[in-house]
C-alpha cells in the first residue's frame, strides 16, 4: 500500500445538499472525480500528455462507502492513494475527510484504464508514468507495473 497525498480541498455550498440537508451523493461523486483528475496529474496523466499523446483514462469500477454526513459550509478534503498500477489499468482510492473535524465523511475505491482515444481500446502505460507513480507514491514490490 502506498502513502496517500491531498488531491482536493472544497467547501460544500448550499446547493450541493439535497431535501435531507446533506451534501448529495452527486457531489460527494463529483468532488472524488476532481481528486481523480489531479491524482492522475501526479501520476503524470496530465491533460496535456493525455491530448498531446491521444490518450485518455475511463473509470471501469467504483465502490464508494459514506461514512458521516458534510453539510452547509464544511471544508472537505480528499487523500488519495495508489493501490496498484497494471500495464494498462490502475486502482487508486480516495478518502474524504471533513477538513476541520478531520471526520472520515466517504472512501471511494475505483479501477481506471489507459486508452487510445482513437481507438478506443486499453493501451499500457509508459515507462514514464510508471516511473512517476513510484516517485509520487513510493510504490514497490506487489504495486508495481504488472
Amino acid at each position: 500500500m502506498s502513502s496517500s497525498t491531498v488531491t482536493y480541498k472544497g467547501v460544500v455550498y448550499p446547493q450541493h445538499c439535497d431535501h435531507m440537508g446533506h451534501m448529495n451523493v452527486a457531489w460527494y461523486v463529483s468532488k472524488f472525480d476532481e481528486a481523480t483528475w489531479n491524482f492522475f496529474a501526479m501520476l503524470g496523466l496530465t491533460p496535456s500528455f493525455l491530448r498531446q499523446s491521444g490518450r485518455g483514462m475511463a473509470a471501469v469500477e467504483q465502490q464508494i462507502s459514506y461514512k458521516s454526513e458534510m453539510m452547509p459550509g464544511d471544508l472537505i478534503e480528499v487523500r488519495s492513494r495508489l493501490i496498484e498500477l497494471k500495464s494498462k489499468a490502475v486502482r487508486f482510492a480516495h478518502d474524504m475527510f471533513n477538513a476541520e473535524t478531520g471526520t472520515l465523511t466517504a472512501s471511494t475505491e475505483l479501477t481506471a484504464v489507459h486508452l487510445d482515444t482513437q481507438l478506443r481500446k486499453a493501451v499500457a502505460f509508459t515507462p514514464e508514468i510508471a516511473a512517476c507513480a513510484e516517485a509520487a507514491f513510493a510504490i514497490g514490490g506487489e504495486g508495481a507495473v504488472q
